[in-house]
């Protein structure tokens, strides 16, 4: 695999200065997405079900893939006895890959939506047991703000997983945005990782931390 291709595509999307502009990066990305991630050693998408399971046992409701991507996620779960899973993405390329996923011959979710974070969310109030998002709260993609709908999609006892990645936790506000939930009573905080690597082969520097919250 190439890692300069790889790298080269990461920074297009890190440095992508509008909507806009991350929507084309990532429909320009999405063919080669899933072999140059691959190839970096890409682990958020496959770890993060390791949370889903410790906190949200299957067969209580459908789960979200905030920020979906190509998938990946979804096959993944469906492997670990998850039966309902919506996902949304800002990018219709990336989400025609994510409805071409596949599990025991059916696929791998059940509804996909195009949609922003930070935007208003399609689902009405407290419609998902639980909502989980990796990748997305980084350089350059959805605000810490987006977590607020997030929240008022999910059912009182959901769950709120996702991570955060190192270098947009301060700058982009994400403890206030957290303080904010807690003292309206919309979430209490359940469990949060030590910061890890990304990537189990490139870019050693890229770390990020997962967070549980209960929703109230």
């Amino acid at each position: 695999m190439n890692f300069d291709k790889a790298n080269a595509a990461l920074d297009s999307v890190y440095t992508a200065e509008t909507p806009e502009a991350l929507a084309k990066a990532y429909a320009e990305w999405a063919a080669s997405y899933d072999s140059e991630t691959a190839s970096l050693g890409y682990l958020l998408p496959f770890l993060i079900t390791a949370w889903v399971a410790r906190h949200v046992p299957a067969g209580e409701g459908p789960l979200l893939d905030a920020g979906c991507g190509t998938g990946l996620s979804g096959p993944s779960l469906k492997a670990l006895g998850y039966g309902d899973i919506a996902g949304l993405d800002l990018s219709d390329d990336m989400l025609k890959l994510a409805g071409s996923r596949q599990a025991n011959g059916k696929p791998a979710y059940s509804e996909l939506k195009k949609a922003m974070l930070g935007g208003p969310l399609p689902w009405p109030d407290g419609h998902f047991r639980a909502f989980f998002s990796t990748g997305v709260f980084t350089i350059g993609h959805a605000p810490a703000s987006g977590l607020h709908e997030l929240v008022r999609i999910t059912k009182s006892g959901g769950h709120a997983i996702f991570t955060v990645r190192d270098q947009v936790f301060e700058s982009g506000g994400f403890q206030a945005v957290f303080d904010e939930l807690e003292k309206a009573k919309k979430w209490r905080p359940v469990e949060q990782s030590p910061w890890f690597r990304c990537y189990a082969i490139g870019d050693p520097d890229a770390l990020v931390k997962t967070f549980v919250f209960e929703v109230l």
